[in-house]
């Protein structure tokens, strides 16, 4: 993903907010940050901030919308509760983006 980053945008500097797990923290990684040269700085999170994780707000409102207080029968009738629930976020971006705390009207 940082070696795509770095391909999209070729020139100036790219920050991006990475949290602390351990499969962000690799040989691999560290190659990419220090083959772009400075252009591409990981902005380390807090341990434990999904107020900072935008992605955060997305799970706790798709626990809410599929899994809070469900029990499901099968593994499969949970991979299609899940399925229904993407389906629905895709059809409305704006609501996923105000879920998050984005702007639609910015981002649009």
């Amino acid at each position: 993903m940082l070696e795509a980053l770095l391909e999209m945008h070729s020139t100036g500097t790219i920050y991006v907010a990475w949290d602390n797990a351990s499969t962000h923290e690799d040989d691999e990684v560290e190659a990419v940050v220090r083959a772009a040269a400075g252009r591409l700085v990981l902005l380390y999170l807090p341990t434990y901030s999904p107020w900072l994780n935008p992605i955060e707000m997305l799970w706790r409102h798709f626990r809410r919308e599929v899994t809070h207080c469900e029990l499901f029968e099968t593994k499969q009738a949970l991979l299609v509760a899940a399925q229904d629930c993407f389906e629905r976020f895709n059809q409305r971006p704006e609501k996923i983006l105000s879920v998050i705390g984005s702007n639609a009207k910015k981002v649009a």
